[in-house]
């Protein structure tokens, strides 16, 4: 993935990254706001030596209380200091929940300690840091070293006393918040890197192009509710729409696919069953038909043909009634949309891949491809069966027909890569039903009209884009009756 795939996948779930956000947010506010609000209270001790008459003793007592001020200070959270105070002030605790509230610090080069206390009542901070004080003043005098008087050799004293403070000083609920927005925010794009990092669906034909050098010779978009096409063959139902524009595109780029050797038969096939082959075949066979030229479209999908139940014909006999003998191919052929026959594929057979892979399918295909202009033949997938590479050989090569947002880019490799171990030719691939997009319909709002459903068949929210034009008269239409298209 490059720069712009990681922002149109960011952009595309930008949603789901604010709703993400939003959560995260919330559920920091609420945590923030559960938490109970804290007081510091402070009180400092001064160590002292209690012996030396001249300064060379004093500064002697002053080094060595230095020295140990320190081990007084990890002192004040032992249970030898905190036991008095719990019992002096009445807490249900142990030391050892009390002392992870105690903190006894000394600042560099003194002999002060710093005890400061943590809890949510501000008084009882103060009390707890000036209990603590005082016990750890006689635990530290009953644990120093003592003359031959018995008097110790330190003393210790409250300098500050601890006071109840004013102002909490945690929860930071204002940061507790900003890091759930920003734990939620950042939960959203790693979800939607990841959706696009692992789901390897097909959405646009720069996919295509990065899996491999065959070109992407269509882009055909999905059929829009509500649209004259939306039911039956998209050639037929609304030849002039948008829809039955990009047919045209395929056919286009098919014509020039090869100028030297112009295509004149063609394999159509998918990875997997349900990406559109056949209805991308009749659609294509009605596009090049137009060019006044004469197509053949057969069935060779003896799996699962589907053919003649779109073309609504009969297919009882067809292509395998050929192969087998008992029946002669001009009898078969049924003529079906101008300058369009259709081969319907037949009985199934229990051996499909023998009768297409046979002499007689070679025979057949030399025949009809030197009698028509256009021969189209419509192949089970390429992944689930075998049959594809076999035809395609006989033809000029094969269309690959993908769908958008469901053939894997793993399949469409496989498939590829299947046409490829045989050396047979692959002319292009085309990304089926792919979204809609909005598209100038100055064009073909007119003719749109002239083939979508009455008046009284619309939709109250159906309405029309211009004002109707209003009939041409007899004479005005007269002169045109007599055209007819030039071959």
């Amino acid at each position: 993935m490059d720069p712009h795939d990681y922002w149109k996948a960011l952009r595309k779930r930008w949603i789901v990254i604010a709703i993400l956000g939003v959560v995260g947010g919330g559920v920091a506010y609420a945590y923030a706001e559960s938490l109970p609000d804290s007081f510091t209270a402070t009180s400092e001790i001064f160590v002292s030596p209690t012996q030396g008459q001249t300064t060379s003793e004093v500064l002697q007592g002053s080094t060595y209380t230095q020295n140990l001020v320190q081990s007084y200070s990890q002192l004040a959270t032992t249970p030898a200091v905190l036991a008095p105070v719990i019992a002096e002030l009445g807490l249900d605790t142990t030391p050892a929940k009390l002392a992870k509230a105690i903190k006894a610090e000394t600042p560099l080069n003194t002999v002060i300690i710093q005890i400061t206390v943590t809890d949510s009542s501000p008084e009882l901070a103060a009390s707890i840091a000036n209990s603590v004080g005082a016990s750890l003043s006689s635990a530290a005098i009953g644990l120093s070293p003592k003359n031959s008087t018995d008097v110790p050799s330190i003393s210790m004293s409250i300098v500050t006393p601890a006071q109840p403070a004013v102002n909490p000083v945690g929860p930071n609920r204002r940061l507790l918040e900003i890091s759930g927005v920003a734990a939620g925010l950042a939960a959203g794009v790693l979800y939607a890197i990841g959706i696009a990092v692992f789901d390897t669906r097909i959405r646009s034909p720069r996919d295509i192009e990065r899996l491999t050098e065959t070109p992407v010779v269509g882009n055909v978009e999905r059929r829009r509710r509500r649209s004259p096409q939306a039911d039956g063959i998209t050639m037929r139902m609304a030849p002039h729409s948008l829809l039955a524009e990009d047919y045209r595109r395929v056919r286009t780029n098919l014509e020039f696919a090869d100028v030297d050797n112009p295509i004149r038969s063609i394999v159509v096939t998918s990875a997997m069953p349900g990406e559109g082959k056949s209805t991308m075949a009749i659609n294509i066979a009605l596009a090049m038909a137009e060019r006044s030229i004469r197509v053949l479209l057969i069935d060779a999908d003896l799996r699962r043909p589907s053919i003649a139940t779109y073309a609504q014909i009969e297919g009882a006999a067809g292509l395998t009634s050929v192969l087998v003998g008992s029946a002669d191919l001009k009898d078969v052929i049924q003529p079906w949309a101008p300058n369009v026959d259709i081969l319907t594929s037949g009985t199934i057979p229990p051996n499909p891949n023998q009768l297409l892979g046979s002499t007689s399918m070679a025979r057949l295909l030399q025949t009809v491809i030197a009698d028509y202009d256009f021969v189209i033949v419509d192949t089970p997938p390429l992944l689930p069966a075998s049959d594809a590479l076999t035809l395609t050989h006989m033809t000029d090569g094969a269309l690959v027909v993908s769908l958008y947002n469901s053939t894997t880019r793993q399949r469409l490799t496989d498939a590829l890569a299947a046409l490829s171990g045989v050396r047979a030719r692959t002319i292009g691939i085309v990304l089926n039903q792919t979204k809609p997009k909005a598209r100038d319909e100055y064009y073909s709002s007119d003719v749109t009209k002239m083939v979508s459903p009455t008046a009284d068949e619309k939709t109250p929210d159906e309405k029309p884009h211009t004002e109707a034009l209003p009939k041409p008269s007899e004479s005005a239409v007269a002169p045109f009756a007599e055209l007819r298209p030039v071959p």
